[in-house]
């Protein structure tokens, strides 16, 4: 049996669950949300990443009814949702503080909001038995929460949030209060769940780690507008801009003129005394244009000789060495004073490095290596 990839954003006759069109929100003279046009599918898990006061809060709040669009519409389901109240919604939102109550079990903390609906007593039993199941917390049903660890109150309020079967469910900094290791089992928890339930996860982040392993697609923002949507891969291989490289992961950019030499081929006049730099790109740019080549540094070799055969070669001395266990990075500085980053997996154990600060190197990498970008 073929498995069909899940993409329904490549796919024409897919329709969005949420639409936002031409979604504008001000407060004062100060524009949160500048213009907006996005669509997020059914069942994605679609992360809205960026730095603090980029607009991605004030996005998840119109979405949830806490702030209205102050131009365009936003649509759930083919449903203008402005006129909708908050707790009419089909959607649910999870706090990054959890909001839990303090004096109610666990159990009675995830039957909460069903209670409030007035749900049969016995569908109420089935339902919190099911996210209690779902998210593993059977065992924990009657203490309290400040009787559980912080991942487990994680889990309550995702339990909670999701008990009323909502078609959206907003995480706002979802994983923010827990510790790096607990924070990386609960991403993979978080995707679990998601995929078990179908339901729609928003999730806001200012971490790339977590936006990167969690969602189906990436949204990346900037001043209240979305720079570029993709794919987790997309987003980290083929950015469309500066700022977008720069935002995610590491990467070495230099900046300088490009002239064409080839189909799809650029030199990049960059430093006085060096060679151009070779690059790809299908993107036309004109003769003299000024642009930037960005280079993750993985991909860039180093080496104590000079390797023969290579599109791009420059020399430096090492400046630094940031040792992380399962790789080193090594900052280069050239002639020029530009330093560039080269990383190297270590997949032995080292009892003495190949490389020592001071060190001349050479470095190398291919004219496909890196993303030629205009701005």
């Amino acid at each position: 049996m073929t498995s069909t990839v899940f993409a329904p954003w490549e796919d024409a006759e897919a329709k969005p669950l949420i639409h936002f069109q031409n979604v504008t929100k001000r407060f004062g003279d100060f524009v949160a949300i500048d213009d907006l046009t996005i669509d997020i599918y059914e069942r994605e898990f679609y992360a809205l990443l960026g730095p603090s006061g980029c607009g991605k809060t004030t996005l998840m709040r119109m979405l949830a009814g806490f702030e209205t669009p102050t131009e365009g519409t936003i649509h759930l389901a083919g449903q203008d949702i402005a006129p909708v109240p908050p707790n009419k919604r089909a959607v649910n939102m999870m706090f990054q503080s959890y909001a839990l109550f303090p004096h109610l079990s666990v159990w009675d903390n995830i039957a909460f909001g069903l209670k409030r609906q007035n749900m049969p007593k016995h569908n109420i039993t089935e339902r919190v038995e099911e996210m209690l199941r779902l998210t593993r917390l059977e065992k924990f049903a009657r203490r309290k929460p400040h009787q559980i660890s912080g991942g487990q109150r994680q889990r309550v309020a995702l339990a909670r949030s999701l008990a009323k079967a909502p078609k959206l469910l907003l995480l706002d900094e979802p994983l923010g209060a827990l510790d790096k290791k607990l924070r990386q089992e609960t991403q993979f928890e978080l995707m679990d769940i998601q995929e078990k339930t179908g339901t729609t996860f928003v999730i806001v982040t200012h971490d790339q780690e977590e936006a990167m392993t969690v969602a189906s697609r990436v949204a990346v923002m900037d001043h209240g507008k979305i720079i570029q949507v993709a794919t987790p891969d997309r987003i980290y291989e083929t950015p469309n801009s500066v700022y977008v490289a720069d935002f995610i992961g590491d990467v070495n950019i230099i900046e300088g003129t490009a002239s064409a030499n080839g189909e799809d081929q650029y030199a990049v006049t960059w430093s006085e005394g060096q060679a151009p730099l070779n690059a790809t790109s299908t993107t036309t740019f004109a003769e003299g244009q000024k642009c930037h080549l960005a280079i993750r540094p993985e991909k860039v070799t180093i080496n104590a000789d000079k390797p023969e055969g290579v599109d791009n070669l420059v020399q430096g001395k090492i400046l630094d060495i940031a040792y992380l266990g399962n790789i080193s990075t090594y900052y280069v500085e050239l002639p020029s004073g530009t330093v560039i980053k080269a990383q190297t997996a270590n997949t032995r154990r080292i009892a003495r490095r190949s490389f020592t600060w001071e060190d001349t190197v050479w470095l190398s990498w291919t004219a496909t290596a890196g993303v030629l970008l205009a701005e």
